[in-house]
């Protein structure tokens, strides 16, 4: 009997090898498709001439046979899907990707394992109830594996992505080969492969150019012109849209129609943007190269000339004049701050003109705090531009006392006799100020000891203003008798 079954399945597998070889001969394209086909054949041939080598051992002639029969069906599913994917469709002019006769094959494959088992009376079922952990333990290690073969089958399914497609992802562009039950394979215009996981384009967002059933594909490019400020735009319009009606470029539509819309103006010059319709994708950059060739013409024809960027460059030479200049008119700056000022406005010219020598640049921003009361600060603040509120700490808060302009001054009782901030000044706006510390007035009062009672006889009347503003709001004015004394005793004092 075992002879018998022997001998049948030696004309079985010479049928296969027979159908193999007319195929081969008949599409030669798809030999390396047959190499699986052959492989099989080969080891169900091993396995059966085995047979006749352990026919003392009965059993192991069995289990040789049956390894021989197995064989034999996966070579006959795999021959059977290779004509059927690899020939007949084709023929029919269908073009199916590579994961449809894997995933056959492998359906196939498991359906004959399972009658294999149970002809030989075992039950299947048996199997995965004694074997679910190692069934859990296989799933888990090949859930890559899974969903790259499961997206594969989706994309197929939903009809998102076909062989012949152009797609585009990330920094790559192509034409989609084949489809694989663990890869999709893209072809580049550089005839580069690139493999891209099933399961990554499940999950990240790829562009398909693809023509609908109605309308055949067409994909719509812009190239952009830099043109002379001084064109006329509908003239540079027309003579853009036209450079493609009135040419016959390849692959290039003139239905729908292009459109040339202005759509930047810079320094120097405008720029055009010139949309046209491309029929096929993979002549997006030599497209895009003919039309800037016939569009380069039509402008020169037109008598439009391109437009060249243009910037301006300032350039200072800075010598010792220049260095002298601007030292200068900084300093006429600060002697008219001098000058503005109540203070400092009655004193001579020669005193005017060191304390401007001595007067500091302070910005504030606004909401800067620029003096904090009960704070020690030798230094008053001459406001140039800007405006800043003056606040007093009471019982209840902070209470506004007055609002600072431009030309006021504050702080001089810090810089004239060193007491402590009165009130808080915070800046309103921006506010740009000089700022003059007790070592530059003391200099000025050295040399003319009697300023100090002209000093006095200001601060004083300043003083007095400021003790009405206080009492409006129940803040005590303060004790600023002897004011002379105090600050010639401050002023006395070694700095």
């Amino acid at each position: 009997m075992l002879l018998v079954r022997q001998q049948e399945l030696w004309w079985a597998l010479l049928c296969v090898a027979a159908i193999a070889w007319v195929f081969r001969m008949v599409r030669p394209v798809e030999r390396r498709a047959l190499r699986v086909t052959w492989v099989i054949v080969a080891l169900s041939v091993v396995a059966l001439a085995a047979v006749s080598q352990l026919r003392v051992h009965p059993m192991l002639a069995t289990t040789a046979m049956g390894v021989a029969v197995v064989l034999w069906g996966l070579a006959s599913i795999h021959l059977l899907a290779t004509v059927v994917f690899r020939g007949a469709l084709p023929a029919l002019g269908l073009s199916v990707p590579r994961i449809a006769h894997d995933l056959t094959f492998t359906g196939f494959a498991i359906a004959w394992g399972f009658l294999w088992l149970r002809l030989s009376g075992v039950d299947p079922s048996q199997l995965f109830t004694t074997s679910a952990v190692i069934t859990a333990v296989l799933a888990f290690s090949m859930q890559d594996t899974l969903g790259n073969v499961l997206g594969g089958v989706t994309l197929q399914l939903d009809n998102s992505l076909r062989v012949g497609d152009w797609v585009r992802l990330d920094d790559v562009s192509g034409r989609v080969t084949d489809v694989h039950w663990r890869f999709t394979a893209i072809e580049t215009r550089n005839r580069e492969l690139v493999m891209v996981p099933n399961s990554w384009l499940m999950k990240n967002r790829f562009t398909v150019m693809r023509g609908s059933v109605d309308t055949p594909f067409a994909w719509r490019r812009a190239v952009q012109f830099n043109i002379e400020s001084g064109a006329d735009p509908e003239k540079v319009i027309w003579a853009l849209e036209h450079a493609v009606l009135d040419a016959e470029i390849p692959h290039v539509l003139t239905v729908p129609p292009p459109n040339a819309i202005l759509s930047d103006v810079a320094s120097g010059y405008c720029r055009y943007t010139l949309r046209y319709w491309l029929g096929d994708p993979r002549f997006d950059d030599p497209g895009d190269s003919s039309v800037r060739v016939h569009a380069l013409a039509a402008l020169a024809r037109a008598g439009v000339r391109p437009g060249v960027p243009q910037e301006e460059h300032l350039m200072i030479k800075e010598n010792d004049n220049w260095r002298a200049a601007a030292g200068q008119r900084d300093f006429d700056r600060r002697l008219e701050a001098i000058r503005r000022t109540e203070l400092f406005a009655q004193l001579p010219a020669q005193e005017q003109q060191m304390l401007a020598g001595h007067l500091i640049h302070a910005p504030f921003a606004a909401g800067d705090i620029i003096t904090r009361q009960g704070a020690v600060a030798h230094w008053l603040y001459l406001i140039i531009r800007g405006e800043a509120k003056v606040l007093v700490d009471g019982p209840d808060g902070r209470l506004p006392v007055a609002t600072l302009h431009d030309g006021d001054i504050f702080g001089e009782m810090g810089m004239l006799t060193g007491e402590a901030r009165s009130a808080t000044v915070i800046a309103g706006t921006a506010v740009d100020c000089y700022r003059l510390d007790k070592e530059g007035f003391a200099q000025v009062l050295q040399q003319r000891p009697e300023i100090a009672k002209d000093m006095t006889a200001i601060v004083e009347a300043r003083n007095a203003q400021r003790s009405v503003l206080l009492a409006r709001t129940g803040q005590p004015a303060g004790n600023h008798g002897d004011l002379l004394g105090r600050i010639l005793s401050f002023f006395s004092q070694r700095n």
